[in-house]
């Protein structure tokens, strides 16, 4: 018997040709390693906010999600077995919309999420504020592994940490008021830079930008 309902894994970024980094290869296989111990494999993102998308020979955009699906297929893993969410931009909506879109309405309740090391503190905090947030139709079991920041530069590696540190830290003063999945829904699409609009991003250095 699977010991998990569903593994899940939040999107890395792609490079500039639309190919994926290192670090989220690492994550892949991470998971490669965990095949048999669950039926579903959630792949979560669509992009990033932070660059704009590679665009494949057809001109239209490579999906983070998809592409990690190719990757996980082209491994042996069945297509059958592969959900993958395109309509996240950051870890936050990485971990709603796999709320929202597949382990509510697939009744998903024992979850391994699978993130890289310099990824995984604030991973596991937004995770678990979202998998808690009333109304729940069960108590879900999550689970959380990491695997190696391969691919990333000292600075790079350091610059992202960083940032990981204070997005962690604002995250937390944000969401205090939060107490529903509605109060969170309002939240993301009012006052989240990435979904609500005319809200004002903040800068990201050139070291910071190399991780995404």
């Amino acid at each position: 018997m699977p010991i998990y309902d569903s593994i899940l894994i939040p999107g890395g970024g792609l490079i500039n040709d639309g190919s994926l980094p290192p670090w989220t290869i690492a994550r892949l296989e991470h998971v490669l390693t965990l095949e048999d111990e669950c039926h579903w494999i959630i792949l979560l993102s669509g992009g990033t906010v932070h660059k704009p998308p590679p665009l494949n020979p057809s001109g239209f955009p490579f999906f983070e999600s998809h592409e990690m699906a190719k990757y996980l297929s082209s491994a042996g893993i069945s297509s059958d077995r592969l959900l993958s969410e395109i309509s996240s931009y950051d870890t936050i909506g990485n971990a709603y919309f796999a709320r929202m879109l597949f382990t509510e309405p697939l009744t998903l309740k024992k979850l391994l999420i699978v993130t890289s090391e310099f990824h995984m503190p604030r991973t596991k905090a937004i995770f678990e504020c979202v998998f808690n947030l009333p109304p729940l139709p069960y108590k879900y079991e999550m689970n959380f592994e990491i695997s190696p920041d391969d691919g990333l530069s000292p600075p790079a590696l350091s610059a992202r940490v960083q940032r990981e540190n204070n997005s962690l830290f604002n995250l937390r003063s944000s969401i205090q008021k939060i107490n529903t999945l509605e109060d969170f829904t309002i939240w993301l699409y009012t006052e989240h830079a990435a979904y609500a609009p005319n809200k004002p991003f903040k800068p990201i250095t050139d070291d910071e930008l190399k991780s995404y």
